[in-house]
């Protein structure tokens, strides 16, 4: 066997992939450093995805069990039948909003060139996720004199949230949007019987859900960011690696 029937071919991103080449054979085509690029972004898309999801069905069963009535005890008997109350389908639908929510956060960052300004570590994506399940606890244990006064300090919450974890004018006009567009499907979910408010007060719904569908596309934009950073900079040391 001779050098030419036997290449060995290397360079960033190949790992030292072999070739055999022989009399009257065309060598094969190296996969090469863009299809593994590419492999590698629609993995990392996939375990970003899942992620969300996870997160999403989590957040969901936890802001559940916070919507039950107010004269719970700390460990009730039927904790686990709470948690699961809701319908089925209420998850999955909150994990696959969320999946979107959280991969749309920065391809918007990238595509209008308007990179995320605080760049910052898990401690402050944690604090962001905390003050979205107190929002949602304020909206059903604290006591206010009337549905106005409790819509208008949930949705200062809710922005104040956006001013300390975001500031961010895409993600301000994506938050309005999303929470419009959820309210919406509400709004028609209630009507056509498929659950109830016990007290309505905005049309089929309460007033102050908008506001809660903000302060969590907030949040799961920023967990979607950060992951997405955190991506960006492992393919960086990778890249220098190599």
């Amino acid at each position: 066997m001779s050098e030419e029937d036997f290449k060995i071919t290397g360079g960033a991103g190949t790992g030292g992939q072999q070739e055999w080449s022989g009399p009257g054979q065309t060598p094969g085509p190296s996969r090469g450093p863009y299809i593994s690029v590419i492999t590698n972004r629609t993995t990392n898309l996939l375990i970003r995805g899942a992620m969300l999801f996870s997160v999403g069905v989590f957040l969901s069963l936890v802001l559940n069990l916070l919507q039950v009535q107010r004269n719970v005890t700390l460990f009730p008997p039927d904790v686990i039948s709470s948690i699961f109350s809701s319908a089925w389908w209420v998850p999955p639908c909150c994990g696959t909003a969320s999946a979107g929510i959280g991969l749309l956060y920065p391809f918007i960052d990238r595509r209008l060139g308007e990179p995320h300004k605080f760049k910052r570590e898990w401690s402050s994506v944690m604090r962001c996720v905390a003050v979205f399940v107190g929002i949602n606890h304020a909206s059903a244990k604290v006591d206010f004199a009337n549905n106005v006064q409790l819509s208008l300090t949930l949705a200062a919450l809710s922005i104040g949230l956006w001013w300390t974890f975001d500031r961010s004018r895409s993600g301000f006009g994506l938050g309005v949007s999303i929470a419009l567009l959820a309210t919406l499907a509400t709004q028609v979910l209630v009507y056509n019987g498929v659950f109830q408010y016990t007290s309505p007060d905005f049309l089929y719904i309460r007033s102050w859900l908008p506001c809660i569908f903000f302060a969590g596309v907030i949040t799961m934009g920023n967990i979607g960011r950060q992951l997405a950073l955190y991506e960006y900079k492992f393919i960086q040391e990778k890249t220098h690696q190599d």
